[in-house]
């Protein structure tokens, strides 16, 4: 931490100091009638995994009526490598009827999340997830959030290594705190002065961390986005070790010069068993040197923005007991999202299903909610959630791979032959009207927004041609949108921020190339750059690599600021006279 931010601390750092271990008066407020809680109850119950909502669309006839708002829940399951089996998957759909809006949300963090839980079932709603043998502690909050990893399930060495890692490391990471358990499952309160948090301390971390795995042959968890990543090097079937990178993050501020979307750093290369202890060395240097005044510069990626990576290296090594060894050279970045039927290499197969904006659900002509219900009381596959908000359904035969199939035909689910490569890829965060940091429409308006580009891409030939696109509705990055090839970021209500230039590899920050976009002008803004891609583009060069090319910026950006109007307007007129 600076000197200047060790002067003070930011009013949540006074509420994690005051809230006996995250219990707060959570368990009170929870017994009595109030429909919400107090703003310190609620930033610590985001430890718990639930974020305090309203329903937006009604916040301000409410308002009008001198009602109160219409509050609500949000649940988030931490599910490390994504990973559930079929009758955890079967709870998780009872309980979004019961105690939901009646779907299931993927996110892209591999999680599953419950949206309009009331707080008179908040209760009862977490214990029943814990009932399943899940849980939602650490899916929020400033700790080690849901830990990512590849969830292809694949019978080969490496895959396993990389799911294993991942419940390690979040099993390792989770507060030592017994309030969780004694909110919401009744179990008898310890005296808080008796209990401590040996890895966390009273503050817990000055922000949210997150860790994520991938393979050096498939970066489908967008590597360079996290706090700390984990790159495997395979040789010979088995893992080597692991490249380390440190200091990405997506979250930025629009107007904000000083904040800024950022690819992660390579650190080094680290053999297999050390894989815990970095991460929690990575997490531990956060602990003790972030920024605790102002949490929008409370993330890893500003203390090495600040330090720089020779003396962030440096600390590393001072804390680890293993020498940190030489980054291993990489294959370019590929990405795969495992939609489809695919071989697991031990007999059986897997099947990817593709869930738009992760949002399971009945309507607009598809039942995948019910189609995946009856798929999985059927044939009790494995379930595995993807970076990409898509469900692989796992270890099913020849024959039930084509009655999966049927299914979801029988139910309108697309299969990913029938999917343009612009909605295939396509990403939204969940913004109006339950995320209370929406400036505008995303999951509610991508599908529209993809019907408008795939009409234009199918014009000019380019239908199939590999593009992400991305939408969010702020600048804080859910979607990950600044390593996409397109993505629109809410500046105001129908008004967008365009930002050109990432891909699917994920190791490009984009640039933000048009500026205060209505929603009815994001195409035409687009059509001449796409035009120019369609003619001019060399082989199966992607529109990332195209656009490199085109401003003459071909290596990897390693961040965006949150104020690039120059630049934005130089990008329009020097790509698109």
């Amino acid at each position: 931490m600076s000197d200047e931010a060790s002067k003070k601390e930011s009013k949540v750092e006074a509420q994690k100091r005051g809230s006996r271990h995250l219990r707060g008066t959570i368990k009170e407020v929870l017994a009595g009638p109030a429909t919400h809680f107090d703003d310190s109850d609620a930033n610590i119950l985001k430890f718990h995994g639930s974020y305090q909502q309203d329903d937006r669309d009604e916040r301000r006839s409410l308002r009008d009526t001198g009602m109160e708002k219409a509050y609500q829940f949000m649940v988030r399951v931490a599910i490390p490598g994504g990973s559930i089996t079929a009758d955890q998957y079967l709870a998780l759909d009872r309980l979004a009827d019961s105690h939901g809006n009646g779907t299931l949300r993927v996110t892209t963090r591999q999680g599953f999340q419950f949206h309009g839980v009331l707080k008179g079932a908040l209760k009862e709603t977490i214990a029943s997830i814990n009932h399943a043998l899940l849980t939602t502690i650490s899916a929020c909050g400033d700790v080690e959030r849901n830990v990512m990893a590849c969830p292809a399930p694949l019978g080969d060495e490496a895959h396993r290594v990389l799911q294993e890692t991942a419940r390690e490391i979040a099993i390792q990471l989770r507060p030592a705190s017994r309030a969780y358990y004694e909110i919401w499952l009744d179990e008898e309160e310890l005296v808080h002065t008796q209990e401590t948090e040996p890895f966390y301390g009273e503050t817990y971390l000055p922000r949210k961390f997150k860790t994520g795995i991938a393979l050096d042959t498939d970066n489908c968890v967008d590597i360079y986005s996290y706090d700390c990543g984990l790159i495997a090097i395979v040789e010979g079937g088995r893992v080597a070790g692991f490249n380390v990178v440190v200091g990405g993050g997506m979250g930025m501020t629009h107007g904000k010069a000083d904040t800024i979307a950022r690819l992660a750093s390579p650190l080094g290369f680290i053999e297999p068993g050390h894989a815990v202890e970095a991460v929690k060395a990575v997490a531990a240097i956060f602990r003790d040197h972030g920024n605790r005044a102002d949490r929008r510069h409370a993330r890893i990626k500003y203390l090495i923005h600040e330090w720089g990576m020779d003396r962030f290296t440096e600390e590393f090594q001072r804390r680890v007991t293993f020498r940190l060894s030489p980054w291993r050279p990489l294959p370019p970045a590929a990405y795969h999202d495992h939609l489809g039927r695919h071989a697991q290499g031990d007999g059986r197969w897997f099947y990817g299903v593709f869930i738009e904006n992760g949002r399971i659900a009945d309507r607009d002509g598809a039942r995948t909610k019910a189609a995946l219900k009856e798929i999985i009381e059927t044939h009790r596959p494995r379930v595995r959630l993807t970076p990409s908000q898509n469900i692989l359904l796992a270890d099913l035969t020849e024959p039930q791979i084509e009655a999966v199939v049927e299914t979801l035909g029988r139910y309108g689910v697309k299969r990913v032959e029938e999917l343009s490569a612009a909605r295939r890829y396509a990403m939204a965060c969940p913004a109006l009207p339950t995320c209370g940091l929406a400036m505008s429409e995303s999951e509610r308006l991508m599908p529209s927004v993809v019907d408008a580009f795939e009409a234009e891409l199918a014009a000019l030939g380019m239908r199939d041609v590999p593009l992400t696109l991305r939408m969010t509705g702020c600048p804080n990055g859910c979607a990950r949108p600044y390593t996409a090839d397109i993505s629109f970021v809410g500046r105001r209500p129908d008004v967008y921020h365009v930002f050109v230039g990432g891909g699917l590899g994920g190791d490009r920050v984009a640039d933000l190339f048009a500026e205060d976009i209505a929603t009815d002008q994001l195409v035409p803004t687009l059509r001449p750059l796409l035009t120019k891609w369609a003619r001019e583009r060399r082989g199966d060069e992607s529109l990332s690599d195209y656009y490199q090319r085109l401003i003459g910026h071909p290596q990897r950006r390693q961040y965006v600021t949150g104020s690039e109007t120059a630049t934005a307007r130089t990008l329009s007129l020097t790509v698109l006279p």
